[in-house]
Order: C-alpha cells, then sequence, then structure tokens
C-alpha cells in the first residue's frame, strides 16, 4: 500500500511540486556552495582539452537559477535547461508523445539536440566566431 501512495505522489501536479522544490532546492544549494567557494570548471573534458561538451553549463545552469537570474541560466545552457524543465514536467504524462515516435526520429531529433547545443557552446566559449 505505501508503494502505491509513493508512486501514485509522483503522478500529476503533486509530482511536479516535488520535483520543482528537489530542483530548487539543489540550485539554491549550488549557488551558496559557488559564492562561497567557486571551484572553477568541473568538466573532465574541457579541462583537459579545453573544449565543452554538448551539456557544458550545467552547473553554471543550476547556480544562476539558484541566484534568482533565470535568464543568464538559460543563455549558459539552453538545453541543461530544457532538460531539467522535462525533468520536472514529466510527472504530468506529456512523455507519451515522445516514446511514440519512432526510435530513429528519436534518436535524430536527440542528435540534432546535442549538435545544436554544441555549437551553442562553442560560440558561448568563444571557440566558435558566428
Amino acid at each position: 500500500m505505501a508503494r502505491r501512495t509513493l508512486t501514485a505522489a509522483r503522478r500529476g501536479p503533486r509530482g511536479v511540486l516535488l520535483r520543482l522544490a528537489a530542483l530548487t532546492a539543489a540550485a539554491v544549494g549550488a549557488a551558496v556552495v559557488h559564492r562561497a567557494h567557486d571551484p572553477g570548471v568541473l568538466c573532465p573534458l574541457r579541462t583537459v582539452t579545453g573544449l565543452p561538451c554538448p551539456l557544458c553549463g550545467g552547473t553554471t545552469v543550476f547556480v544562476e537559477l539558484g541566484s534568482g537570474r533565470p535568464v543568464q541560466a538559460a543563455l549558459a545552457s539552453p538545453a541543461v535547461l530544457a532538460g531539467a524543465l522535462g525533468l520536472v514536467l514529466a510527472p504530468l504524462g506529456g512523455g507519451g508523445r515522445w516514446w511514440a515516435l519512432a526510435p530513429r526520429t528519436r534518436a535524430w531529433l536527440l542528435g540534432t539536440a546535442l549538435v545544436g547545443s554544441e555549437l551553442w557552446q562553442l560560440a558561448r566559449l568563444g571557440l566558435l566566431r558566428v
């Protein structure tokens, strides 16, 4: 019975609120830690190669959101912000459309999003002149 109650709590608007509260707490926590001690670049790929990955800026998204700067968060990594919003809104059940797509179509959409995100990161960090 307890398992059914927990599962039901994860669905619908209540699930959205629970996920939003968890991500908000994580974002505020990241902003507080960042304010006290800036660890610098956390991405091993970027540290070694100087090149960002498609999800580069993910930590910055949460630090900026936790600091109350949503525009800067969106500019840091639109892909990570969209993923976070998708995670928060997942309990509303919009994923049925995604899973109804053919696997090849899903792969194409994800690949296109990752390539677009990588180009965004390269431009954002001044490694690609547009």
